[in-house]
């Protein structure tokens, strides 16, 4: 599950390849259409990682194929638009590894000629004036299986309706007082057809174009009308477009448009435990479920990034789902297992206690501290060792120590030596608890023959457990991060807010291993914290206030509890 060079094979390659073959497409620009894609966002919400598979596809394709990929902003409704979105949009697609060069391109860049094409279809006869409320016309639009109702207007004069249109754009009127609607069919089967609205008026400054205009197209009339004029030779959009189709066939053939995209569509990426409605993760920050689009439980490209997740990852995922036709919910297990691989491969390990527990060794010297070995890598010798401070105080994890424990409990408990990796064995000689009965103090006496687990006589102690040197460890903020969502479809409920999981994000006060200090600035590499998981330094960490985010533990926690719950369980 690595991200290797072997080009995918799906039913859009195969109609690239077939283009190719028939001479519709040709390598050489020069000589005919070559292959043109889009990535087409819309500048109003952050990118999620349902639109990272639309970005791999589309320049996928291009690096595979030959060509170019577009990167167009459909900036047609200033009052959701905003150019803070624009340039996350723009820093998500470099950080995925994809780069358009040249080829950046907004929708507003196109509305003096979207605005004469509108005028086109009026004086052809196909788009008139409506002076209907929206709900008027929304009431009229009828039903799946009822046909819709003309509007009185729908017979307007033409030169009335270009009257209009232009004192429309003049700004004559005020917002809601009138829109621009096709002309097609109110008894079409497909909705998409029933006189779709193709601008209205909004008074409202673009973040581009200023005010320069007060009438704004319609996304479906200018997204495909975009597409044709940029030349696309494939417009790749997800099933949800497919009822859109008709639409914008039906624009390319009342237009003089420079070219006919041909559109193609594939299911979007759905993970399990996951949302990518930008409408949907815009009300989680409205309801201060999350800080921001950035919050690492978000399926924001801006969130998995601050999370720590990795570029790589997010396109391994997208190659392994693969493009199909069939919409169904990827199992988030999926992910998790493609960033462990990855990581697992790539990460040093450092020692780190998250719930830390004191352990005092009654027979070390007092004042001594010992430097062990630690491997950076047990599977890689080449990226070396470390050397960590072992002394008579440490941390071991809360977890790691039981009063009265299951007999295939091979952890520390009164009497059982246990190896403390790359340290000594230790065996515990007593504790103490406080008034709650909750243990405190751990006590324990050491063998000295015993260093870096090895003993004179060779007994076998199957307990093994990480540790930090209490004197010279880093106290840390450490985010444990889990599902945003209890269920693993979300939006099948009628209130989202009731799915979102209480305990997505704990926060404990960890104790770190020296070399992690220096690791604790922001756009450092991940690291695995030993039988934890994997770890990365937030944004807002630094040297001085180390902040660590997990990425991905070590197992499927969640599947387990899953799994218990269903058997009536419980985690000994």
């Amino acid at each position: 599950m690595t991200d290797t060079q072997e080009t995918p094979s799906d039913f859009i390659r195969d109609i690239v390849r077939e283009d190719f073959a028939s001479g519709r497409l040709q390598a050489d620009q020069e000589q005919g259409q070559t292959l043109v894609t889009r990535f087409p966002p819309e500048p109003n919400g952050y990118l999620h990682i349902g639109h990272a598979k639309a970005i791999c596809l589309n320049f996928g394709l291009v690096q595979e194929f030959g060509g170019r990929c577009h990167l167009r902003f459909d900036d047609t409704n200033p009052s959701k638009e905003e150019q803070e979105y624009a340039d996350a949009i723009m820093n998500d697609v470099r950080w995925l590894g994809f780069d358009w060069g040249e080829h950046l391109y907004h929708a507003s860049d196109y509305f003096e000629q979207l605005y004469l094409w509108g005028e086109h279809l009026i004086e052809s006869g196909d788009a008139y004036i409506d002076e209907q409320t929206y709900e008027v016309m929304r009431s009229q639009r009828g039903s799946l299986t009822e046909p819709g109702t003309d509007s009185p207007h729908r017979d307007r004069p033409r030169e009335e309706s270009l009257d209009l249109f232009r004192r429309m754009r003049a700004g004559d009127f005020p917002d809601g007082a009138m829109v621009l609607r096709a002309r097609i069919d109110m008894s079409s089967p497909n909705l998409n057809l029933r006189d779709p609205v193709l601008y209205r008026i909004q008074h409202k400054d673009h973040p581009r174009t200023g005010s320069a205009w007060c009438i704004y197209p319609m996304y479906d009339f200018a997204h495909g009308q975009s597409d044709a004029i940029e030349g696309i030779s494939h417009s790749l959009c997800t099933l949800e477009f497919e009822n859109h189709r008709p639409l914008y066939d039906w624009f390319l053939e009342k237009l003089p448009v420079p070219a006919k995209p041909r559109q193609i569509e594939f299911s979007r990426l759905n993970l399990s435990y996951t949302i990518t409605s930008k409408r949907k993760l815009a009300s989680l920050l409205e309801h201060g479920v999350v800080d921001g689009w950035d919050d690492p439980r978000m399926p924001t490209i801006a969130g998995m990034r601050r999370r720590g997740v990795t570029p790589q990852s997010i396109r391994t995922l997208c190659k392994t789902v693969g493009i199909t036709k069939t919409e169904g919910i990827v199992d988030h297990a999926l992910f998790d297992a493609i960033q462990r691989e990855e990581l697992n491969e790539s990460a040093h390990r450092r020692m780190a206690v998250l719930r830390p527990l004191k352990v005092v060794v009654e027979n070390w010297p007092e004042g001594k501290v010992e430097m062990v070995e630690a491997q950076n890598h047990p599977g890689r010798p080449e990226l070396g060792t470390r050397e960590v401070p072992f002394s008579g105080e440490l941390w071991i994890e809360q977890d790691d120590f039981r009063v009265e424990a299951p007999r295939k409990y091979f952890r520390l408990k009164p009497g059982q030596e246990v190896r403390f990796r790359y340290g000594y064995y230790l065996t515990c000689t007593g504790y103490e608890t406080n008034e709650a009965g909750e243990v405190t103090l751990v006590r324990c006496t050491y063998d000295p023959e015993s260093r870096g687990g090895n003993t004179a006589d060779e007994r076998r102690v199957k307990g093994t457990i990480h540790w930090v040197d209490a004197q010279s460890s880093v106290p840390a903020e450490v985010r444990l991060y889990d599902h945003l969502f209890q269920q693993p479809d979300p939006s099948a409920g009628d209130d989202l807010m009731a799915a979102v999981n209480p305990n997505s994000l704990e926060t404990v006060t960890a104790q770190l291993e020296p070399a992690l200090a220096e690791e604790a600035v922001p756009g450092a590499v991940a690291v695995q914290f030993e039988r934890n998981g994997y770890f990365c330094p937030d944004t807002t960490s630094s040297a001085g206030a180390a902040i660590f985010n997990r990425i991905v533990a070590l197992r499927d926690s969640w599947a387990k509890f899953e799994k218990n719950m269903a058997g009536g369980a419980t985690s000994a």
